[in-house]
């Protein structure tokens, strides 16, 4: 039986919060990411909150720690702590991260790989729900999930590394194994 290997060890774990789930309107108002050597940055931007939808206003802005810089010193410091590698951007649902991700950088200017992760994807091939995610993958990956951290871009980013590794490590255990053999594959 194969032992799963990613393709590359150079992925960046990135959550972004935002205004509205309409990207005509939405913007980004904060973003997380983490490298796989644990090297964190956190930042909030500068946002108008007559653009914020009520979801946001409950959920995202009473976590925000109130510091917001300007987007264009947002993408500095973004490019600084992705250096020039062109990492992949790994996301737990990618479809709003990137596009919020790319109004910022525009496509031309993004300092990753043109190409994103999406950890759902991945969540869904190994037959699991991914809207459940925080439900109940909590208890399967066995995360130390924290819903009242839920939403805070850099929190949501620890969280999905943490899920990243733990799925790897089962899908390279008897959990895959189990796997490999109901589909009938011969090692």
């Amino acid at each position: 039986m194969p032992k799963i290997k990613p393709f590359s060890a150079n992925i960046i774990f990135f959550d972004t919060e935002f205004t509205s789930l309409d990207p005509y309107i939405g913007e980004i108002i904060s973003i997380g990411m983490i490298k796989p050597n644990g090297e964190e940055l956190y930042l909030e931007l500068e946002y108008d909150f007559g653009k914020v939808d009520d979801f946001t206003k409950k959920n995202v802005i009473p976590k925000l720690q109130g510091n917001p810089i300007s987007r264009e010193k947002a993408k500095k410091q973004i490019r600084d702590f992705i250096g020039s590698d062109k990492p992949y951007l790994i996301s737990y649902n990618n479809c709003f991260d990137m596009v919020y991700w790319y109004k910022l950088f525009g496509v031309k200017e993004s300092p990753a790989f043109w190409i994103p992760l999406d950890f759902a994807t991945l969540l869904f091939y190994c037959g699991l729900d991914p809207e459940k995610y925080y439900k109940k993958q909590e208890k399967f990956l066995d995360l130390s999930f924290n819903k009242t951290l839920q939403h805070n871009a850099l929190y949501d980013a620890r969280l999905l590394k943490e899920a990243y590794y733990k799925l790897l490590k089962k899908l390279n255990g008897k959990w895959w194994k189990k796997i490999w053999n109901f589909l009938n594959f011969k090692e």
